[in-house]
């Protein structure tokens, strides 16, 4: 199975109340707020005409078999 490609980790520091509202946002649409911020980053760069390829997904369940 091939892997995933590694997702960028940095440090991000926000506003307490910034913060807040991503965590109750990602919760109303059901994500992380970490997927909640990747999304409205991508929103933010579409909206400014930079399109971004989304990495692709690795594949879930049982392999295959090989018979």
């Amino acid at each position: 199975m091939a892997k995933a490609p590694a997702k960028k980790a940095f440090a991000l520091r926000l506003d307490p109340a910034v913060h807040a509202a991503i965590e109750r946002l990602a919760a109303d649409e059901l994500r992380s707020a970490n997927a909640q911020i990747e999304m409205l980053l991508r929103e933010a760069l579409e909206r400014r005409g930079i399109r971004v390829k989304t990495s692709p997904q690795p594949q879930r369940g049982r392999p295959a078999r090989e018979d």
